[in-house]
């Protein structure tokens, strides 16, 4: 793609257009603004040959210029002396270079004609390129401005999470407080070692008791049955 193609290219591009279909904006005005810059480089570079060859078709026709009206002053001087035949002779000279002088005064023309279109041109792509750079600083912001806000958030929900398990252990530490309190009023109500040994060797005490009540009962009938018939 040649430099002046290219350049009229990114003056008609849409560069929010380009950043909305970006999967990165921000690598994509960077790469815009360095197609750009670049751009400006090489077209500057050539707008200096076409300003240099503008002069020198400035000093061919002002030289060519001269031809002609030195040919012009032979054609006269020649008239002077009756000299008919030299006069028409310089005059052919002179409409030759005056054939020349009119294409070179078309190639000024023609060059001052690109050298204006440059000017419009080079203006515009800088234009785009402040506009760009402009782009680039709105989506620096708007990403810090986007990193803070995520970072607030994340400090609210991380402070809110120790608030919350804050509240835990503090709720937890009531309910340790509420139990020791219980504990603490069932304190004297315990029965003493001794005393809950003894009452536990009482009920021991009954279940044998039971037990031997249940043994005299079961071989005393027995007993009675052998007196009565002798039977085992």
């Amino acid at each position: 793609m040649g430099i002046y193609s290219r350049m009229t290219d990114i003056i008609n591009s849409n560069i929010n257009a380009l950043l909305d279909r970006a999967e990165d904006p921000q690598k994509m005005i960077r790469l815009i603004i360095q197609e750009m810059e670049d751009t400006l480089v090489e077209v500057r570079s050539s707008s200096a040959k076409v300003l240099a060859e503008r002069k020198l078709a400035e000093r061919r026709r002002r030289q060519v210029e001269m031809e002609a009206e030195s040919w012009e002053q032979k054609a006269r001087l020649a008239l002077s002396k009756n000299r008919e035949d030299l006069a028409r002779a310089a005059l052919q000279e002179k409409r030759i270079i005056e054939e020349e002088l009119a294409l070179v005064a078309t190639e000024v023309k023609s060059t001052d004609e690109h050298i204006a279109q440059l000017n419009e041109e080079l203006g515009q792509l800088q234009q785009k390129l402040g506009d760009a750079k402009a782009k680039q600083k709105a989506l620096s912001m708007r990403s810090k401005t986007v990193h803070s806000r995520i970072q607030v958030k994340r400090q609210m929900q991380r402070e809110g999470l120790d608030d919350a398990l804050g509240k835990f252990d503090r709720f937890e530490r009531r309910i340790d407080h509420l139990e020791s309190q219980l504990e603490s009023m069932d304190l004297g109500r315990e029965v003493p070692p001794d005393l809950a040994a003894e009452i536990q060797s009482l009920q021991e005490d009954e279940q044998i008791n039971a037990e031997l009540a249940r043994l005299r009962k079961e071989m005393g009938e027995t007993g009675a049955v052998r007196a009565d018939g002798e039977t085992a």
